[in-house]
């Protein structure tokens, strides 16, 4: 019985290590978002990025939604005090914002990115 109950406790450890999660075909943006929101909510960080890095390889040219899994990446960056990434991921994001059809972004995630760096800048101030 003990051996059963052992094995059982490893393989709960080894099924939670973060690899790589197959992603069915035909998942919608939305759910992905929705899925790297419930995997980061969790503290599963690199399952959240598996999920957002998803949304922005299969959907480019949506692009609300590749800005939104870019900057929840950058977050999850920052999240994790991994400030370098998080601060170049977050500019990369607002670079965007500075080419021609920059009006059709949306604008929350302009401000959120601006917002982070603003604390990252506070942050390392004190």
């Amino acid at each position: 019985m003990r051996i059963i109950i052992s094995f059982f406790f490893l393989w709960q450890i080894i099924s939670c290590a973060s690899g790589p999660v197959e992603i069915p075909e035909g998942t919608t943006p939305d759910k992905l978002i929705q899925l790297g929101q419930e995997a980061s909510d969790k503290n599963k960080y690199d399952l959240a990025i598996q999920y957002y890095q998803a949304v922005i390889d299969r959907f480019p040219t949506q692009i609300d939604s590749v800005c939104g899994a870019e900057y929840e990446i950058a977050f999850i960056h920052y999240k994790q005090k991994k400030y370098d990434v998080a601060r170049q991921r977050l500019n990369a994001l607002l670079a965007r914002y500075d080419e021609p059809d920059a009006e059709l972004l949306p604008g929350e995630y302009k401000i959120l990115a601006n917002i982070a760096l603003d604390k990252m800048t506070v942050d390392k101030d004190h």
